[in-house]
């Protein structure tokens, strides 16, 4: 009994026709009438009850078919499992990630899954979290980390939670320290204080603007429009303060003073994101437990 015959044992009892079958299998129909007698001689049984313009199954036939429908679902299963796996020793994973995420979260996971899928590809997009929802929604990426909540809320895509980061005040070592060298700072301690700010569209942005606001000030800003490497050499230059992620203070080595904000303080909530109707391919699958059990 071959695997082929079955396939196209299969294809005549659901078409319950030889030349719509043959067409099915992409196969020509004498070669697929051959193939099932030879299957039918080697089960010493008819399969079909053959009449002009009516194809039944014989008993043999009834009993044949639910066990081979099993055995073409197993080996699909087989080569589904075979290829999931090979996905792991080659594949690409495309990562989309706010440029604090990839500068405070990322490298520290990114490193651990390259070592252990060397050939797995990582292609990683920075951008703000409208962009990268937008990049999901049209299928350019696998998963991206957004902060939440989302700037337009998708039924679209699903998020899973994956952490609540505090924000703390960067300032240069040189410059007079924020909220009079106090250990912590409130945000209305900010007031007056000249601020290096984010692009427009930038998460962190809109989270220190809203704080400000919130205390009754619009924020002060010495120098406006720049990514978080930009922001960062500006407070080292002593430019003025900026609010972000504790991770990203915390690599950022020296030339910083971190002063953390008082309680309740500020916080951003993380989330791993992927499209609702299309599961992810094995390799981002597997990045994401990665980040989820980091």
């Amino acid at each position: 009994m071959q695997f082929q015959q079955l396939q196209y044992f299969v294809a005549v009892a659901e078409t319950r026709h030889f030349t719509r079958a043959a067409d099915l299998v992409h196969v020509a129909q004498p070669s697929l009438s051959q193939q099932i007698k030879a299957l039918e001689r080697e089960l010493g049984a008819d399969l079909f009850l053959r009449a002009r313009g009516n194809i039944t199954l014989t008993d043999a036939g009834e009993a044949l078919l639910p066990l081979a429908r099993r055995i073409l679902a197993d080996a699909d299963t087989a080569r589904h499992e075979v290829q999931e796996l090979v996905q792991l020793r080659s594949g690409r994973v495309r990562l989309g990630a706010t440029p604090s995420l990839c500068t405070g979260l990322l490298p520290d996971v990114l490193r651990a899954f390259h070592d252990r899928y060397p050939g797995v590809r990582l292609l990683i997009e920075e951008g703000g979290s409208h962009d990268l929802v937008r990049e999901l929604a049209r299928g350019a990426l696998d998963l991206a980390l957004v902060v939440l909540p989302l700037p337009t809320p998708s039924p679209a895509l699903t998020t899973v939670e994956l952490l609540r980061e505090d924000l703390v005040v960067v300032s240069s070592p040189d410059a007079p320290p924020p909220g009079r060298g106090r250990r912590t700072v409130r945000v209305f301690d900010l007031e007056g204080e000249r601020l290096v700010m984010f692009r427009h569209g930038y998460d962190l942005r809109e989270l220190t603007v809203a704080a400000c606001r919130a205390e009754g000030f619009e924020p002060d800003f010495a120098v406006e429009g720049g990514e978080m490497d930009a922001v960062l050499g500006f407070v080292r230059a002593g430019l003025g303060v900026a609010v972000v992620p504790r991770m990203v203070a915390a690599r950022s080595g020296r030339g910083l003073r971190v002063t953390p904000l008082a309680r309740p303080g500020l916080h951003r909530t993380i989330a791993l994101a992927h499209r609702s109707d299309v599961a992810p391919p094995r390799a981002a699958r597997e990045l994401q437990r990665m980040l989820l059990e980091r």
